[in-house]
């Protein structure tokens, strides 16, 4: 299979051959994201996405050469209300195993999901965030079309908060149980603290990597339906730089016939 590349109004599409290649070409655009900050600023803050679709991206990238780690400031997106830090689904604990445990960052900092109070916790985050001005974000979008932990309902494109505390609907704790964080959907925290949708969309430069058959209705959702909070990945159509990275499976259920294939 040949690589197919399209846009969708501001949105650039890429499918290719399999998950691991859509992962590759993700990690690839971030590396040379980081080196550029990097070379240009001296030092490059990223957000990180995590769950399974992030996986094959973050191998990569890990993988890539000639990272200055050592220059880069990390963050992440979201975290669960009330969850250890060392409980399986934990993500302060995913991304130390897939990311910061694999490569020497200058700093990471971490979202305090069992603190007491989430509020505050909400207002430091995102303070520290504002100050290290990100540049680059790697994301992944919810089979509810839910972008860091902005669900349908919760989602606010106006957003005056920079980060927030929101309940997580049915759909997204069925999806978290199904990829195996958890045994049952009731042992789903209901509630999260996450970036917003405005902080997301100040961050330069989104890469969104979405593999895999469990994604199709949603990747087709997003490129189809109306740009509107009932659906918030769709929102993504109109960031200036946001590359959207799919596999056969995830765009199985988009009519590709009237696009133009590239080799490369």
């Amino acid at each position: 299979m040949t690589i197919i590349r399209f846009l969708l109004d501001a949105l650039k599409v890429e499918v290719h051959p399999n998950s691991e290649a859509a992962g590759r070409a993700a990690a690839d655009v971030a590396a040379q994201s980081i080196r550029s900050l990097a070379a240009e600023r001296n030092s490059a803050t990223v957000v990180f996405a995590t769950g399974a679709s992030q996986l094959d991206t973050l191998r990569s990238l890990i993988a890539a050469p000639n990272i200055p780690w050592d220059r880069v400031d990390g963050f992440h997106l979201d975290e669960y209300v009330g969850i250890s830090e060392n409980h399986h689904a934990s993500f302060r604990r995913y991304l130390r195993e897939n990311l910061t445990a694999q490569v020497k960052m200058r700093r990471f900092f971490e979202i305090d999901g069992s603190s007491s109070d989430p509020e505050s916790v909400c207002r430091d985050y995102a303070e520290r965030l504002r100050e290290a001005d990100p540049q680059l974000c790697l994301l992944g979008i919810g089979e509810n079309g839910h972008l860091a932990f902005n669900e349908p309902g919760e989602a606010d494109f106006n957003d005056p908060k920079a980060m927030k505390v929101v309940c997580l609907d049915s759909a997204c704790r069925e999806q978290q149980a199904a990829e195996g964080w958890f045994g049952t959907p009731e042992e789903v925290p209901d509630r999260a603290l996450t970036l917003t949708i405005p902080t997301l969309f100040r961050i330069p430069r989104l890469i969104v990597s979405v593999p895999g058959q469990r994604k199709a209705r949603i990747v087709r959702r997003a490129l189809k339906e109306p740009v509107s909070e009932q659906c918030p990945a769709t929102i993504l159509r109109t960031h200036p730089d946001a590359t959207l990275f799919l596999d056969p499976e995830s765009a199985a259920e988009l009519d590709l016939k009237d696009t133009v294939p590239s080799a490369g």
